[in-house]
């Protein structure tokens, strides 16, 4: 037994290599990550591809190992030239945000000592560096320092902590769920719809609250609805609102709709996962009035302060409801319960293990402070004006002035211009014709700039409109990058216009 276990011993050691082979292969990928930050500006924001990813399928897990030299050749033309690339700054399409470079440091440090974040008796550095950064964002958004929170990898988990706690905190049963009421708009993001399914609360009246020309919540429809429940006897539960929707970048008036939660005693939630971080801004400061009001909210860092994906925070007001929604005890935890100096993100979230993603977001605000960070969301503000007051120009059609960072906009072809009707100018169209030659000549367009691939846009459907979205928040999109996306636009447009002339 001792010979075979030695024998297996040596085998196992290969996972712990020695100094010399970390030197060698830490240089090549350090030297393949430096020359991808070096060349990020002439790098395409979007390959277009056919199977690019098929290649990986030709060097299937095996029992042997490959060189170093070859995974990276791998993961360069099969991971990362094809589809969309995040880290550029011409990554105006979904919402932008994360890849700062001490964030990736930070994960790396966070990854060779593998601290526990996830209860205090085990990582009591990780976990109150955790907290202090929870009390940190508590502070910016205005809740009180004694706030409950945790970093979560997104706004879906921290959506989804909050409508726990909603549904705790309101102390409905399971057989009264038919009769309980939830009250957003149809701009709130999906990942609040699979919240309340995945909450259990499947079974409960979803009102949608009627939105204003700038798709914002209309906080009247709102009360009346509210009363009207109450009226027949219903429950109503909790309001989720928006603080920078995906579609529009729409912020609903959170500080009428927190005076209706008080009046009519519901949780009120506010989902701000794109749109909270630009609070640290004085104009994000005024839009975003009444947030501090809420009683539960999400927000992004990896989308407000440009942290890698799996990034998010959930706040709630009283920490005591976040503790009983989620805490649990295991009989085989019994030595971490005497550890209580601070509050354990397990007993907090769903999640029991959990990656020390605090030093990911600590290290950045650490090294740079957050006056560039502050910076850097007043640009984005600014850069949707001014992309807004540009497109216009060049002839396009736009949707609400940008209350954030996302700019709506499409275009309107001259008659006869659409392939999908070859001589629409010999007869009148009708409403629903016209529509749908306007989507089809904006869905041409924007296969046109994402094959060009320097600036990559996405697009919605407002209204049964096709219409086109420039979300500005990569920290590396300039006033470059948005004069080239205004450039590409008029050049598509010529183009497709004489195609169909």
């Amino acid at each position: 037994m001792r010979e075979k276990l030695l024998q297996l011993e040596k085998i196992s050691r290969q996972l712990d290599p020695p100094s010399g082979k970390r030197d060698e292969v830490r240089k090549k990928i350090i030297d393949y990550s430096e020359n991808f930050l070096n060349r990020i500006e002439n790098i395409n924001a979007f390959n277009v591809h056919e199977n690019a990813d098929a290649g990986l399928l030709t060097f299937p897990i095996n029992e042997e190992p490959i060189d170093v030299s070859l995974a990276l050749s791998l993961l360069k033309n099969h991971v990362d030239t094809p589809g969309l690339n995040p880290a550029s700054g011409g990554h105006l399409g979904y919402i932008p945000g994360g890849g700062i470079f001490y964030s990736a440091l930070g994960d790396y440090l966070a990854d060779v000592f593998n601290r526990y974040a996830g209860v205090y008796f085990g990582g009591p550095g990780a976990v109150r560096m955790e907290n202090m950064l929870i009390k940190w964002v508590a502070n910016v958004m205005g809740y009180p320092e004694d706030a409950g929170g945790n970093l979560t990898s997104g706004g879906s988990i921290a959506n989804l902590i909050a409508v726990v706690c909603a549904r705790d905190a309101s102390k409905i049963k399971a057989r009264e769920f038919e009769k309980a009421v939830i009250y957003m708009t149809k701009q709130v993001h999906h990942s609040v719809d699979k919240a309340i399914r995945i909450a259990g609360l499947k079974e409960c009246i979803v009102r949608h609250v009627p939105m204003d020309e700038n798709f914002k919540m209309k906080t009247g429809e709102l009360a009346n609805m509210i009363k009207a429940d109450k009226m027949s006897r219903l429950h109503p539960l909790m309001i989720i609102a928006s603080a920078g929707t995906t579609d529009t970048g729409a912020v609903d008036p959170l500080d009428e709709i927190a005076k209706i939660a008080t009046k009519h005693e519901l949780w009120f939630h506010v989902d701000a996962a794109y749109g909270g971080f630009f609070i640290l801004t004085e104009e994000g400061k005024q839009k975003l009035k009444g947030i501090e009001l809420s009683d539960s909210l999400a927000v992004d860092p990896h989308k407000g302060l440009f942290l890698p994906y799996g990034t998010g925070v959930v706040l709630v007001k009283d920490k005591n409801i976040l503790n009983q929604s989620h805490f649990y005890q295991a009989n085989y935890m019994q030595d971490s319960v005497s550890a209580s100096d601070e509050l354990s993100p397990a007993d907090l979230s769903p999640e029991l293990t959990k990656h020390f993603r605090g030093l990911r977001m600590w290290l950045p605000l650490k090294l740079h402070g957050v006056k560039p960070f502050r910076a850097c969301l007043e640009e984005k503000l600014l850069l949707a004006k001014y992309f807004y007051a540009e497109v216009k120009k060049i002839g396009f059609s736009v949707g609400p002035p940008p209350e954030l960072s996302v700019v709506t906009y499409r275009y309107i072809p001259k008659s006869g211009n659409s392939a999908s009707f070859t001589d629409l100018s010999t007869k009148v169209l009708t409403k629903e014709e016209a529509t749908a030659a306007e989507n089809d000549f904006n869905k041409r367009l924007i296969e046109e700039i994402q094959k060009d691939g320097r600036v990559f846009i996405s697009s919605t459907m407002i209204d049964g409109k096709f219409t086109l979205r420039a979300a500005i928040l990569a920290h590396r999109t300039h006033l470059k990058t948005v004069d080239t996306l205004l450039e590409m636009l008029g050049e598509k447009v010529r183009v497709l216009e004489g195609k169909y002339l």
